[in-house]
């Protein structure tokens, strides 16, 4: 694309988004004006980020931040308002979550991890590492996992790695895969990595 395409794509983009906003902000209104707010939950969040040229990459499956992170928001009833979160969460959690929060059980053996407890208190520990799976050609397989401060991507094995530092490039622009100085961190990334989402579990 031109330029001139890319920033209408870009302002496109953004109007379906505020666009988005808006109705988010009438139904919120609705419940709230019909009472039914004090009794239910609204969790919002989207499928996949979405690309705007970053890395020169237009709209999913990468994995990098904009593609991996989406929007979570959760409203329950007698949690507090407004409060943020820094801590990790996925998909595989929202499930358990609402399980909890509405006084169901909970079924043994599931991936995700009720996040009624960030709810409670957004600073607490919790989980180790989020992890992002797509496919990429012909049938390439991309793994990466994002701790707090790092992520660490594979695409078919280790050959083909990733680290990026969040805490000092945000944009995840600067491949740390060979840094000699975060072999450590690499070593530990490659750990999580193996061990899966259990190895990843919040502390007791």
């Amino acid at each position: 694309m031109t330029d001139a395409e890319r920033r209408q794509a870009i302002a496109a983009y953004h109007a379906a988004t505020s666009f988005m906003d808006a109705q988010v902000g009438v139904l919120l209104e609705a419940l709230h004006r019909l009472k039914l707010a004090e009794r239910t939950i609204v969790i919002l969040w989207g499928d996949n980020g979405f690309h705007l040229y970053e890395h020169e990459l237009w709209r999913k499956t990468c994995l990098f931040e904009e593609s991996a992170g989406v929007p979570l928001i959760i409203a329950a009833p007698g949690k507090s308002a407004g409060a943020v979160s820094p801590r990790l969460a996925e998909f595989v959690d929202i499930y358990p979550t609402l399980a909890e929060l509405c006084g169901l059980p909970i079924p043994p053996g599931l991936e995700g991890t009720s996040m009624a407890p960030l709810l409670e208190d957004p600073q607490r520990p919790w989980k180790k590492a989020a992890f992002t799976m797509t496919t990429r050609g012909k049938g390439v397989i991309g793994r990466s996992l994002r701790t707090e401060r790092y992520r660490y991507t594979e695409w078919g094995d280790e050959k083909t790695a990733e680290l990026y530092d969040h805490q000092a490039d945000p944009g995840e622009y600067a491949n740390l895969v060979n840094a000699p100085k975060l072999a450590g961190t690499l070593a530990e990334m490659r750990r999580l990595m193996r061990a899966g989402w259990r190895g990843a579990l919040p502390p007791r």
